[in-house]
């Protein structure tokens, strides 16, 4: 698992203006266009929070860098781990919550076969879609973040049993605080992106 993710949202009516096979070609050169694009030598550092393009596309994308994560996937990935260690423990309606919202965005499932690109997002072709761990529409937005918005503010009834079944010192996403801001991130991202009727794009560079 040495994937890296970012995590993107994205203007439809300029994403969804050309056809699929073409959308995440788009994106792409919109991020990594000279001078005002995201992939900027000169341009500081973000270590957390929104970051915005230059130029023709600063109202077009953003890219959102998660808390204590470094960009790595392992800790999207260790979340949902956590979770399977703990969900067998949580309330009845947190667990059908999380359950959602975790599968909607980067957790494969209890049978790790979890699909995290809603239909006609991008093409079908694994070519053309080769580094995408994550696309969803406006819809599928609006979705995640009603179950966010949900299941927030009831995570901190999970401290206990995480502590006792999934906490792991040394590992990703080790304890419960570190759990729930990844959650509250998530959170942050699909409440803007639904908020402006954006779709989310997760990428592996």
């Amino acid at each position: 698992m040495g994937l890296d993710i970012s995590v993107l949202i994205a203007d439809w009516s300029w994403l969804g203006e050309v056809p699929p096979a073409e959308r995440l070609a788009r994106l792409r050169g919109a991020w990594y266009a000279d001078e005002t694009g995201l992939w900027d030598l000169d341009a500081p550092e973000i270590e957390s929070g929104w970051d915005w393009p230059r130029g023709p596309h600063r109202d077009a994308f953003a890219v959102y860098e998660f808390r204590g994560t470094l960009g790595s996937f392992k800790a999207h990935f260790w979340a949902g781990e956590r979770w399977e260690s703990v969900r067998d423990h949580a309330d009845p309606v947190v667990r059908t919550d999380l359950d959602a919202l975790l599968l909607g965005l980067v957790w494969g499932g209890l049978d790790g076969e979890a699909e995290h690109m809603d239909p006609g997002f991008f093409c079908d072709d694994p070519a053309v879609t080769y580094g995408v761990l994550l696309a969803r529409s406006p819809d599928g937005v609006r979705e995640l973040a009603a179950t966010w918005e949900r299941v927030g503010p009831r995570l901190d009834a999970l401290r206990g049993a995480y502590n006792e079944h999934a906490a792991e010192p040394q590992g990703w996403v080790g304890d419960f605080d570190a759990f729930v801001d990844l959650l509250d991130d998530w959170g942050l991202v699909l409440s803007e992106a639904a908020r402006r009727g954006w779709g989310v794009v997760g990428l592996s560079e």
